[in-house]
């Protein structure tokens, strides 16, 4: 399967909504072990996050890694002297160094089998360190469901059978709790509900169009018709699964968060 081609633009449309799960996975990581600790922020995508990272931990020197040339163009405007950014696929990424905290906000979804790297990561940090990451918890929710079913209908399974990520795509919180606790980590795990009420007209398709709705958007790329026919037919199963509201459409998005410290 051809990689989703990333649109950086898009994707900040709703940097507020999008980066509140990071402050809230960061504000559970706690002190690290050094002074001045090293940091990798895996699928760093346009860099906002990580700066904001970067700027909670200013004695640290932080590097955000992203496999998406695009992104990594946008990312690049936020580096400084302890802030950089370079290409690498996550799922084949190897450590180079040791680190203080490996984190990852929004990313693993995207990699079948992701748990097989964490023995890799965890052997990467020091003493203490911590690996610390959130993945989308709502593959069951109108937004994923109503994607795969139209993507498998008789119009487009020719074209998009398959092509979408399913509910396997993360583990359950008890599982990631589990695997974690197994390679002797100290670790917390939870889950949360957010209710975002965005503003605007299709505000649902337009969030999708950032995230979900990039495999479909690269596949028909080449056939603008068949792209907009697509998202026609998927704007109006959303709009009847996302109704608006007198202020706003409400969209529940469930987030599974997980932060183990590897002991002294």
């Amino acid at each position: 399967m051809t990689a989703p081609l990333w649109d950086p633009h898009q994707y900040l449309r709703h940097a507020d909504h999008r980066t509140r799960p990071f402050h809230d996975l960061l504000a559970r990581v706690g002190p690290l072990p050094r002074p001045t600790p090293r940091i990798a922020d895996l699928g760093c995508g346009a860099g906002n996050a990580t700066a904001l990272l970067a700027a909670g931990r200013p004695e640290a020197r932080v590097t955000g890694y992203d496999n998406s040339p695009r992104m990594l163009e946008q990312a690049r405007t936020h580096a400084g002297p302890r802030l950089d950014f370079a290409e690498a696929d996550v799922a084949t990424w190897v450590p180079e160094e040791t680190y203080d905290l490996i984190v990852s906000n929004a990313l693993l979804q995207w990699v079948p089998g992701h748990t097989g790297l964490f023995p890799r990561w965890l052997d990467a940090l020091v003493p203490g360190g911590v690996l610390a990451f959130q993945v989308p918890g709502n593959f069951d929710a109108p937004s994923h469901t109503l994607l795969r079913e139209l993507a498998d209908s008789p119009r487009w399974r020719g074209t998009l059978g398959g092509l979408l990520r399913h509910g396997d795509a993360v583990e359950t919180p008890d599982d990631y709790l589990a695997r974690l606790t197994g390679h002797g980590c100290e670790s917390d795990v939870w889950e949360t509900t957010y209710l975002h009420l965005l503003r605007g007209e299709d505000p649902v398709l337009d969030w999708v169009k950032g995230t979900a709705l990039r495999p479909v958007l690269t596949a028909l790329a080449d056939d603008p018709e068949a792209r907009d026919a697509f998202v026609l037919e998927y704007r109006d199963l959303l709009r009847d699964a996302y109704p608006a509201g007198p202020h706003g459409t409400v969209l529940p998005f469930r987030r599974v968060f997980a932060v183990a410290r590897v002991t002294a």
